[in-house]
């Protein structure tokens, strides 16, 4: 990979510089803590790049590659070959870029993926994972991230985060996020089973309401002792109204029982539920993400075939504003304020309105181009939008929201992507090129760090 890679003028690496080397704070990621504690050498790059990233699965899928080549039984060579021959034909991806990004980065391979040297760059990089015994802590080292947070649903011991910690050879700040989709799933088949495995986890019996907020402050508190900063919200739903706790519990013990629950009932109770979570995470100075606008599960085969999170998640219907709105609106009234949130959409046609609605409340920003819009083009409009209608300077930066261990290298994508409208807008004479670096550097690492109060 050039060094000028994606940078378009002499300014635009010059900035570029500057910060590609700052340290990543990755503040939303789906890595494993048990993988990331256990630190097992990887065995190929086939399981690096192969073994659970849905990204290049909906590639493989989207270009004809039969199902046993993605999650079947094939070997992981022959699924890096069937891999390597759709990606190189995916001119303008940024699964083109970010693979190759990862081949230089990682390997020292610099050659373009097809199918007709697949054999020879699996050598080559395993090569590399052999000699330099490439494990999760080794990439997330090489990498330079100081802190990472995991995803972690309210249930979890947290045994993995608590190992890490206690492991001084370890620099890497890895911190859980609590989140709590499955305890807001309620329509869910089973979701007794689930709330008997929170009352098994809290030693609250969840039998109500009442017992349920006993039981998630019970849980926010095991987060928080376990250097717990983040909390997260990814349901395809938003609540449209609150109800009052009476009817919220009625509409949970209906849950508990098996019992068919209303959109209308379904929504009041979540209304409540988020203004219930907001309050905790103002009083405890947690952040609270709220990813909006996904679609999960679109193929009843694939789900049923493979699960969740196996590449079956589309872009969902813009939400209404207004929802979001009141729902801010309620938790400032009722807390005193709104707790430091990041706000994501899935829908780019949110985000101008997000942003605006972001601007009417202290402490809420909105997050960075986010999964389906996290290519070059959604990355730059992304940035545009929080410089035209926020404050660019107070923007957060990249994540990775990835199982991943080599998708650090989509930190590097942003900064380049950063740098190059920076440096368009200083050369346009849109902006002072002696302030450029001080944007970049907040945005890449500063405005984060300062966030999770380091």
């Amino acid at each position: 990979m050039k060094a000028e890679y994606l940078l378009r003028t002499p300014a635009a690496e010059a900035l570029y510089a500057k910060v590609a080397k700052l340290p990543i704070i990755d503040y939303h990621c789906h890595l494993s803590p048990k993988e990331i504690e256990e630190d097992a050498p990887f065995t190929s790059i086939g399981e690096l790049w192969l073994s659970g990233d849905h990204y290049k699965w909906r590639l493989m899928r989207n270009a004809g590659i039969e199902e046993k080549y993605i999650t079947g039984d094939a070997s992981y060579q022959d699924k890096f070959r069937k891999f390597a021959k759709a990606l190189s034909l995916a001119a303008g991806s940024p699964l083109y870029h970010w693979a190759h990004m990862e081949l230089s980065l990682y390997f020292g391979i610099d050659d373009y993926l097809n199918e007709n040297n697949a054999d020879d760059i699996w050598e080559r990089a395993n090569a590399v994972i052999r000699n330099e015994g490439l494990s999760p802590r080794s990439m997330i080292r090489k990498a330079g991230v100081a802190y990472l947070a995991t995803t972690d649903d309210v249930i979890d011991s947290l045994e993995y985060h608590k190992r890490i910690r206690e492991d001084a050879s370890f620099e890497t700040v890895v911190a859980p996020s609590f989140r709590t989709d499955n305890v807001l799933l309620i329509r869910r088949a089973g979701y007794a089973e689930y709330a008997a495995k929170l009352t098994a986890a809290s030693g609250v019996p969840v039998s109500g309401l009442d017992t349920l907020k006993a039981a998630l402050m019970q849980r926010l508190d095991h987060f928080c002792d376990n250097n717990c900063r983040f909390t997260d919200i990814g349901i395809p739903d938003f609540p449209s109204r609150i109800a009052d706790d009476a009817e919220a519990d009625a509409t949970y013990c209906k849950a508990l029982a098996g019992e068919p629950i209303s959109d209308e009932e379904y929504s009041g109770f979540l209304g409540n539920m988020y203004l219930f979570l907001g309050k905790e995470y103002y009083c405890r100075g947690l952040v609270m993400q709220w990813h909006l606008a996904v679609y999960r599960n679109a193929s009843t085969k694939l789900f049923e075939n493979l699960g969740p999170d196996c590449g079956g998640d589309c872009i969902g219907d813009p939400l209404k504003g207004a929802d979001v709105i009141r729902m801010l609106d309620a938790i400032e009234k009722s807390a005193g304020g709104v707790p430091q949130t990041i706000l994501y959409t899935l829908h780019p046609g949110m985000a101008d309105q997000l942003q605006t609605i972001a601007g009417s409340f202290r402490g809420v920003r909105c997050g960075t181009a986010w999964w389906f819009c996290d290519h070059y083009r959604g990355i730059e409009q992304q940035i545009e939008v929080v410089a035209d209608l926020g404050h660019l300077g107070s923007f957060l930066g990249m994540l990775t929201d990835s199982r991943s261990f080599l998708s650090y290298a989509r930190h590097d994508y942003f900064r380049r992507i950063l740098c190059n409208k920076l440096a368009t807008w200083c050369e346009n004479g849109e902006f002072d090129p002696a302030m450029a670096e001080t944007v970049a550097r907040r945005v890449c690492c500063e405005n984060i760090k300062a966030l999770i109060g380091g």
